[in-house]
């Protein structure tokens, strides 16, 4: 299995129905389907206890498992609804997708997450991947990263793993994209709903990346929510 790429987006508390979540995560797999075949030929649900099952990505099928796994969750409504599917194809690309979403969590952030396995030399749409979930979930930030880069955050600019932060690619929701600084080293691209899209670094270029998020923490961009939570976004 070849490298792992990790696309994630964050937000806060924002109680949804379990038919919004159906369509919302529908439309994550029919984005990812589109952006890379490769990896969702076919996809089944792991679940905390027992084999994994096969799940179609149709809105039928992914209110059932929302339902079944808001069901499972006693405190579901607070903390979110998670849901965990794995799509397989052709040999060598795999893509997991896992969410908690729905919720109203005081101090846990909602979030969606994509961890996809490639051969190393394949071409990867990561910024793509970063915009659907944006648009699909609308987040307050996210971003497209790596080990390399998550331990470059913490250990040289003492990122911790719940503070808002971009990767090689970022998401800032609009008052975060309000906040970016003048002369930031990126690729600004607006998206539809008023976020942008931050392009930062070449894979393996941790201190780009550094330098972008002490840039933009000491610019407000990257401040949390507060806690205990009482918005969606910044």
């Amino acid at each position: 299995m070849g490298l792992g790429r990790l696309v994630r987006s964050f937000w806060g508390p924002r109680p949804e129905s379990v038919e919004s979540l159906a369509g919302r995560w529908q439309r994550t797999l029919d984005g990812l389907t589109g952006l890379v075949p490769e990896a969702a030929g076919a996809w089944s649900q792991i679940h905390a206890h027992g084999p994994a099952t096969a799940v179609t990505a149709d809105r039928d099928a992914l209110l059932g498992a929302v339902r079944t796994a808001q069901s499972a969750a006693g405190w579901s409504d607070l903390t979110g609804t998670g849901l965990r599917l794995v799509g397989t194809g052709t040999p060598g690309w795999e893509v997991e997708v896992s969410g908690v979403a729905g919720g109203t969590p005081e101090f846990l952030l909602q979030s969606i997450m994509v961890v996809l396995h490639a051969p190393d030399e394949a071409s990867v749409p990561e910024e793509d991947m970063l915009a659907l979930l944006a648009r699909v979930w609308e987040p307050d930030f996210g971003d497209v990263s790596d080990d390399d880069v998550l331990d470059a955050l913490e250990d040289e600019a003492g990122f911790s793993v719940e503070d808002p932060a971009v990767g090689r690619i970022g998401y800032l929701s609009p008052a975060r994209a309000a906040l970016v600084p003048d002369g930031l080293e990126a690729v600004r691209q607006e998206l539809p709903g008023g976020g942008e899209l931050l392009s930062i670094a070449a894979p393996g270029d941790t201190a780009a990346v550094v330098r972008a998020c002490e840039r933009l923490r000491e610019a407000g961009a990257l401040a949390p929510l507060p806690r205990p939570m009482d918005r969606t976004v910044l």
